[in-house]
């Protein structure tokens, strides 16, 4: 009887030792703390191509959006009221020196023809007369 009370308190003791050095583990493991970010709304989402305005009109919208048409000729802007501005769309094609030249030189025949126009109006209305 006596080696079975020594070894309950054996096992008891054990236990004990079991349960503070799990204890001590778990004071050294110091709980990280959880940071989670939630995004409530989205940033903007750059452009969204459509057909036309008609599909512009239909999509919902949580902040101002730009939707660009799919030819690239028109573009709209949709607020979160449904307001719906629309904009044309002109590519700039940058010009050389050539093409600044050529564009100066049709210029300067336009009004070339423009002073003859005026010059043989003078002469029929002269001869006219």
């Amino acid at each position: 009887m006596y080696s079975y009370y020594n070894q309950n308190i054996e096992r008891i003791n054990q236990q004990i030792n079991d349960l503070e050095r799990a204890r001590n583990q778990m004071q050294m493991q110091q709980p990280t703390n959880l940071t989670q970010n939630f995004q409530i709304s989205p940033q903007q989402q750059g452009i969204k191509f459509v057909n036309g305005i008609d599909e512009v009109e239909k999509e919902l919208v949580i902040n101002e959006t730009m939707f660009l048409s799919k030819d690239y000729k028109q573009m709209f802007i949709k607020d979160i009221k449904g307001n719906v501005r629309t904009f044309e769309l002109n590519e700039i094609i940058p010009k050389d020196s050539k093409d600044l030249m050529i564009e100066d030189l049709q210029k300067q025949i336009n009004e070339l023809k423009k002073e003859m126009n005026k010059d043989e109006q003078y002469d029929n209305a002269n001869a006219n007369e």
